[in-house]
């Protein structure tokens, strides 16, 4: 079957969206398949170890595109079969040179479709859902985390200064990581507060920012005294 969209291109003929996804995903089984070496029974005993059969016959009718469907459980399965992301099986970047995101669409760099597959390229009109949110819950966290290593590393070269010049100066860092740490916990504080107004459960925290969610405290307990 052919898709027809372009008042420019009305001779070309256009393959299928649907067909040249399963494509992609078919080319790029069967290259990671071979690069380690395995026969078509070697992935489907993987996926059987995985707790998702896909029987041998299956993976040899998708690599032919003898296959009619492709579910989404098995992309996931193959991608952590063949270790890799589901998104690479998708849009192999580096073997396929553009794709087709959606139908009637013109094809584009597959780096492209990939990044805004991922939402690290924006499309204005999309909602983007909690993914920025918890982007920077992440960044937060390891801002925090870092701070709070540093400044206990200035912490004890403060106890084992020679001299009260080293001492004085191991004491500024550690007062200024202190700061940056403290900032970073105020602000994913708030931020996991906006996730729970939303309704959703923002990620878990790492143990060393146990008390970025602290038990309910004294109402008039300002948020920079609790930390």
């Amino acid at each position: 079957m052919t898709q027809r969209g372009f008042d420019d291109e009305e001779d070309d003929d256009f393959p299928e969206w649907v067909d040249r996804i399963k494509a992609n995903v078919a080319g790029e089984v069967r290259r990671r398949r071979k690069e380690m070496g395995w026969s078509a029974q070697d992935l489907a005993d993987q996926c059987e170890r995985l707790g998702h059969p896909i029987p041998r016959n299956v993976i040899a009718n998708m690599e032919s595109g003898r296959r009619a469907t492709l579910p989404l459980v098995d992309v996931i399965v193959l991608a952590a079969a063949l270790e890799t992301y589901p998104v690479c099986l998708i849009f192999p970047i580096g073997y396929v040179d553009q794709t087709q995101e959606l139908p009637f669409q013109r094809l584009v760099p597959t780096w492209d479709a990939l990044r805004r597959f991922t939402g690290e390229q924006e499309v204005p009109e999309r909602d983007a859902g909690m993914v920025p949110d918890f982007e920077l819950h992440a960044r937060l966290t390891r801002t925090a985390l870092a701070a709070l290593e540093e400044e206990e590393r200035a912490r004890f070269a403060a106890k084992t200064a020679t001299s009260r010049a080293q001492q004085e100066e191991a004491e500024r860092r550690r007062t200024e990581y202190a700061d940056q740490a403290i900032s970073a916990k105020y602000n994913l504080r708030h931020l996991r507060r906006d996730i729970r107004d939303e309704g959703a459960t923002p990620p878990d925290l790492p143990p060393a920012l146990g008390d970025v969610d602290p038990p309910e405290t004294d109402p008039n307990t300002t948020m920079e005294e609790s930390l």
